[in-house]
This record gives C-alpha cells, sequence and structure tokens, in this order.
C-alpha cells in the first residue's frame, strides 16, 4: 500500500474547516448570558440551541466512529449480520425512552448537568461516585474511537497510527476549549453532513465492483459467506436482550446526551430533539449497514485485498475502511475518510465536553468549591478539556484493550447510573442509604460477571456459561439486567427501610451520619440541599431555565415541590421556632 498525498491534503483541509467552524462558532459563547454565567453558557449554550441545530448535533454524537464501523462490523461478520446490528434501534429507541420520560423532568427543573438532581437529592457524596462511571463511559469512549480512527487513516493513506490519533485529537479538543457546547453543536452539524454524503457517495461505487455479489442475494443465500441477514439462535435469545436492554436503557443515562437536553429552549424542545435525532439516528445507520453487506458480498480474492479475506485475517472491525479502500476509487475513498474523520470527532468532542462539565460543576464547585467565580469555574472546564482530551489520546494509543474497558465502563453506566436516575426522578422517599447500597450491588454483580474483552473470569457462573477459544467463560444468562434491577430495587428497598428504622425510633437520630433521613428536616440540611427562593423559580416548560447563580450550594438547584415540602414540615416549623 502506497502513500497517498492527495488523502493527506484533504484530510488536513477537512480539519481546518472543522477547526474554523468551531472557532467561529466559540464567538456566540462569548455573546451569550450575563457576566455571571459565562460557565453555563459553555456546559448548555445559554439554554438556546434550537431544532435544527440541536437535532443535528445530538444525532451526531450518537453516530460516532464506533456507531458507524460497529454497524457495518455487525452486518459483516459471518453468523452474526444485520440481526446483530442493534446499535441502530438500540440507541434510536434510548433516544425516545429518553424523549418520553426524562427531557422533560431534566429540562423543566432548569439542571445544568446529569449529576445535579443526584446531589440535589442524594447529597454531593453519591454525586462524587456516580461521577466515577459516568467519567470512565465518556473516556474510554473517546479513547476507542480515537484508536479506531487512527486504523482507518492508515488503512487508506498509510499515515502512521499515532501521528493520526493525536492530529484528530488535538483538533478536537481546541475547537471544544475555545467554544463549549457552542463549538460542538455547529461542528456537528458539518461532521453530520459530511458523514452522510461522504458514505453514500461511496456505496454505489462500492456496490458496483465487479468482485461484489447483488447484496439481495447474499442477504438470503450462502454464496461467500453465511446470508448477511444474520439470525438468533435460541441458546442467544438471552444474550441478544440483554445486550439490546442495555443500549436502550443503558443509552439514556450520558451527559452527552442531557446535555443537549438541557441546552434546549424548553421542554417541549428538548422533547422533540430526542424524536428527531432517534429518526436521523436510524437513516445514519442506513450506509453503514449497506457497506456490510457490501463486505459479507465481496469475494477478496478478486481484490487487491486478496486472500485470506477480512474476517480470517481478524481485520472484521476495520470493514468499512477496507470496503472503501478496496472496492472504491480512490478519490472516493478520501470522501468515505472524512465521513468517518466526522464521525470520530463528533463524537470524541461531545464526550470530553461532558466529561468536563460534569467534574468543573459537580465536583469542584459544588463539592469543594462553592465560593467559586464563573471566571474560576471556567478556567476548570479549559483545564480539564486539556486534561480529558489528552488522557483519552493517551489511552487510544497506549491501552491494548481500551474497547473492553469502554464495554464495561457502559456497563456500569447501565447497571448502575439508570436505576438511581429512575429513582432520583421518579421514586419518592429513596435517599443516600438506598443509592449507596444499590450502587455497590450492582457493581458487585456486574464485576462477578466476568469480560470476556479484559480476560476476567467471572465469579459467577449463571446458566448456559459456556468458555470461548481463550477459556474465557461467557455468560449468555441476561446477568447485567438483572445487576441493573438488584441495583434499582435495592436502591428502593434500603431506602424505605431506613426511612421507617430512624422515623418510628428504633435507630435514634445520631446514627442518621448521611443527613439522608432525620436530619433532613433540619433548618441547616434543607438549606445545603435543595432551596432557593421560590418567586425565582420558573417551570413554565414554554420558557427558558436559568436557575439562579449564588455563591452557597442551596441555590444552584430548583425544585417547586421542595417549598411545599417544607412549608407542610411540622419538623422544620419548630427548628425555625428554636
Amino acid at each position: 500500500m502506497s502513500f497517498h498525498a492527495e488523502g493527506l491534503v484533504a484530510i488536513v483541509v477537512f480539519y481546518l474547516a472543522i477547526l474554523a467552524v468551531g472557532i467561529w462558532a466559540s464567538w456566540k459563547t462569548k455573546n451569550t448570558g450575563s457576566e455571571g454565567d459565562r460557565s453555563e453558557a459553555i456546559i448548555v449554550g445559554g439554554r438556546d440551541i434550537g431544532l435544527l441545530v440541536g437535532g443535528f448535533t445530538m444525532t451526531a454524537t450518537w453516530v460516532g466512529g464506533g456507531y458507524i464501523n460497529g454497524t457495518a462490523e455487525a452486518v459483516y461478520v459471518p453468523g452474526y449480520g444485520l440481526a446483530w446490528a442493534q446499535a441502530p434501534i438500540g440507541y434510536s429507541l434510548s433516544l425516545v425512552v429518553g424523549g418520553l420520560f426524562f427531557a422533560k423532568p431534566m429540562r423543566s427543573k432548569g439542571y445544568v448537568t446529569m449529576l445535579d438532581p443526584f446531589q440535589q437529592i442524594y447529597g454531593k457524596r453519591m454525586g462524587g461516585l456516580l461521577f466515577i462511571p459516568a467519567l470512565m463511559g465518556e473516556m474510554f469512549w473517546a479513547a476507542a474511537i480515537f484508536s479506531a480512527l487512527g486504523a482507518t487513516i492508515s488503512v487508506i493513506i498509510d499515515v502512521n497510527v499515532n501521528i493520526s490519533v493525536i492530529a484528530s485529537a488535538l483538533i478536537a479538543t481546541m475547537y471544544t476549549l475555545v467554544g463549549g457546547l457552542y463549538s460542538v453543536a455547529y461542528t456537528d452539524v458539518v461532521q453530520l453532513f459530511c458523514i452522510f454524503l461522504g458514505l453514500w457517495i461511496s456505496v454505489p461505487f462500492a456496490m458496483s465492483h465487479p468482485a461484489v455479489t447483488d447484496i439481495g442475494l447474499t442477504a438470503v443465500h450462502q454464496v461467500h459467506q453465511e446470508p448477511w441477514l444474520g439470525s438468533i439462535s435460541s441458546l442467544d435469545i438471552y444474550t441478544w436482550l440483554d445486550n439490546f436492554l442495555l443500549l436502550t436503557l443503558g443509552g439514556v443515562p450520558w451527559q452527552a446526551y442531557f446535555q443537549r437536553v438541557l441546552s434546549s429552549s424548553s421542554a417541549t424542545y428538548a422533547q422533540v430533539l430526542s424524536f428527531l435525532a432517534a429518526f436521523g439516528c436510524l437513516v445514519m445507520a442506513i450506509p453503514a449497514i449497506l457497506i456490510g453487506a457490501i463486505g459479507a458480498s465481496t469475494a477478496w480474492n478478486e481484490t487487491e485485498y486478496g486472500v485470506p479475506d477480512p474476517m480470517t485475517k481478524k481485520e472484521a472491525d476495520m470493514i468499512l475502511p477496507i470496503v472503501l479502500q478496496y472496492l472504491c476509487p480512490v478519490y472516493i475513498s478520501f470522501f468515505g475518510l472524512g465521513a468517518v474523520s466526522a464521525a470520530v470527532m463528533s463524537s470524541a468532542d461531545s464526550s470530553i465536553l461532558s466529561a468536563s462539565s460534569m467534574f468543573a460543576r459537580n465536583i469542584y464547585q459544588l463539592s469543594f468549591r462553592q465560593n467559586a467565580s464563573d471566571r474560576e469555574i471556567v478556567w476548570v472546564m479549559r483545564i480539564t478539556i486539556f486534561l480529558f482530551g489528552a488522557s483519552a489520546t493517551a489511552m487510544a494509543l497506549l491501552a491494548s484493550s481500551v474497547y473492553g474497558l469502554w464495554y464495561l465502563s457502559s456497563d456500569l453506566v447501565y447497571i448502575i447510573i439508570f436505576p438511581q436516575l429512575l429513582c432520583v426522578l421518579f421514586i419518592k422517599g429513596t435517599n443516600t442509604y438506598g443509592a449507596i447500597a444499590g450502587y455497590l450491588f450492582g457493581l458487585v454483580l456486574r464485576i462477578t460477571g466476568g469480560e470476556p474483552y479484559l480476560y476476567l473470569q467471572p465469579l459467577i457462573y449463571y446458566p448456559g456459561c459456556y468458555p470461548d477459544e481463550n477459556n474465557i467463560y461467557t455468560q449468555r444468562f441476561p446477568f447485567k439486567t438483572l445487576a441493573m434491577l438488584t441495583s434499582f430495587f435495592t436502591n428502593i428497598i434500603v431506602s424505605y427501610l431506613a426511612k421507617y428504622l430512624f422515623e418510628s425510633g428504633t435507630l435514634p437520630p445520631k446514627l442518621d451520619f448521611l443527613d439522608a433521613v432525620v436530619a433532613r428536616y433540619s433548618r441547616e440540611h434543607m438549606d445545603k440541599a435543595t432551596l432557593v427562593k421560590s418567586d425565582n423559580i420558573v417551570l413554565n416548560e414554554l420558557a427558558p431555565v436559568n436557575p439562579r447563580h449564588s455563591l452557597t450550594l442551596s441555590s444552584t438547584f430548583t425544585n417547586k415541590e421542595a417549598f411545599n415540602y417544607v412549608d407542610s414540615s411540622p419538623e422544620l416549623s419548630n427548628a425555625e421556632d428554636n
């Protein structure tokens, strides 16, 4: 394979164009929000993201390099096929679920990050614990797609993998650093257009290659390999359902999603954006599915790729760039490469910004520096954007099992954060004791289930467990969903048990060391946990919500129900009289 100078020039021009759009968008941030709201403008864009830009940026967040490459790979791999390409349907349904149940309550209460309701109800300690799996998910996801991009570029234009990864990460980090959500959102519009155009231009050329058999025939008949429509055996149906629920429900509790929800101009717009993005994800998956089908329909010995085929060479995960390289003209493959690069950057910048937003607000500001100025928070965000971008790049270059780490961390998001989010938004009465118990039970059940990608043997062997080619046992039982449900019900049971024990006098108030049950009625706890001035609360879903900034933790959230609860609390009245 020869070095393609034209391809390198095309990538450089594309990267410079993206950087220019990101810098231009950063100027909007400077003119958004009041003098003390710059950090919020960076995180949620001044809460004025419209339907067009919002729909593009929310779609682009999901349609990343992993989404495009992974969908093509699943369709191509013999024995799996389209039946196992769960990402398009799973992530689209996750956006529908988010729009139906989560977008409206989160946006109408004026939260700034996904962790805000946890710290409001469970306190800063629990917010810090939940930040760990959220950060792991974002960082390992960014690292995984940076790694995939480096391999893709090296396949098509034969550029050093390390150079391509560093250059891509540097560009994405730079425009995220200068513009925050505005830069990410507006570059997403350009990137999504490039993905759509680049892949669709490539499909007709690849499909018309002489070595490619009609994909309609290979969908149901075995020609070069098993039919690419695929099938689900009776033994694997529970594994399929487990993974499908993980994508559908586990795709909701991500800061990258809620960052778009909370940046919407109203709660209704947040719901509409979710539905638009769900449709966009389905549409954007079509060319990736076709490319995977083309790969499964190709006689590779009749191409320059030669023998053996990509599956035998264990390059199935690179089927998309391989199709672009060997079944398309050179100049067309460059368009496809631009599409993959755009897909990677559109997801990587979102992950880096999401991690930085949660750290700056929920860890630095609300947990340690409640009196921090807005300027200080902005600088913390800038520093962490750089650090998280550098960390994701380092993991992409150095970690041999970055995909395994991402699979594990995404499981933790589903098993730990999703049930906690359900409880904090919809189950009244849950408290910090239940949240911690649910967190630990879910974590233990997931770790003891093993992880083949990390060569981690299970400690609990569920029914149907079998050893793979590396003698690492793989679970067929839907243990991830079991762990999620266990975490959910443990939270509820322990919360109400603690509430009963303290309120009935079975346990003395001094044992409520987390101030989660008895001490919640004290003026001190109410002040530091939830309250703001009631006349500053705006919950009309058709109007923008701007939470009031203050120097105390008490005024960083809006919760109208808290005032009704406080006014009717005899314990609080007695405390005030004293």
